[in-house]
């Protein structure tokens, strides 16, 4: 059997993951100039799929950049982390509307195990695991209600606001509230659509109120 290529859009789409990633988790600095050569060299990559992620990223506010001088990661700006929690706030209200009534018993399954280990990473001071399980709570609602949309909008919009948390958790900051996730996911358990959406709504007004203090 012939081996394929791997096409050129997978490789991009390795290289931005790999970049953002990076940049939310701290590793790559706010401030910290950012080259397509290094980064290539670092991937494993040529340099096309990296200059393809660093455009994604500066439209997406992780990087700036200056043409013939210089692309680095964008300092965490209070005002841009409110907007951001506002707008995903916004489509995780939508999705889960639209979610409750369809969620199975295996869909909140999911959640409640994911909100055991979202607990138990924050107990043990977990960052990464924290946030994993956060997203693998907060994705049900995303994937049953089914509005893709939505759900780019909160994939584009939610690294802005990881940092934020990031930084925060690290400085030994309050993270979510498991027992916000459990109000949410007895909501969906009875089906109870409207207080569902308002814990949703209650949890990402505290993240926009994180950033209220940030210089």
């Amino acid at each position: 059997m012939a081996i394929r290529p791997v096409p050129r859009t997978l490789l991009r789409d390795r290289a931005y993951a790999s970049i953002r990633d990076a940049i939310v988790a701290g590793e790559i600095e706010p401030g910290a100039v950012v080259r397509d050569a290094e980064l290539a060299e670092r991937l494993g990559l040529s340099r096309a799929p990296v200059r393809e992620a660093f455009a994604r990223l500066v439209d997406e506010g992780l990087l700036e950049s200056k043409p013939q001088s210089y692309t680095r990661v964008t300092p965490v700006v209070a005002s841009d982390v409110r907007d951001a929690a506002a707008v995903v706030g916004a489509m995780h209200e939508l999705v889960t509307r639209v979610a409750v009534p369809r969620l199975t018993g295996a869909d909140l399954d999911v959640m409640r195990a994911a909100n055991e280990r979202f607990a138990a990473a924050v107990g043990a001071g977990d960052v990464d695991g924290a946030l994993h399980a956060d997203d693998e709570l907060h994705d049900v609602l995303v994937r049953v209600g089914g509005n893709r949309a939505a759900a780019a909008t909160v994939a584009r919009y939610t690294p802005l606001i990881r940092r934020l948390e990031r930084r925060r958790f690290g400085e030994g900051g309050a993270c979510r509230s498991a027992g916000l996730h459990e109000r949410l996911i007895e909501a969906c358990a009875h089906g109870d659509t409207d207080e569902a959406v308002r814990v949703t709504a209650e949890i990402w007004r505290g993240l926009e109120e994180l950033a209220a203090d940030v210089p």
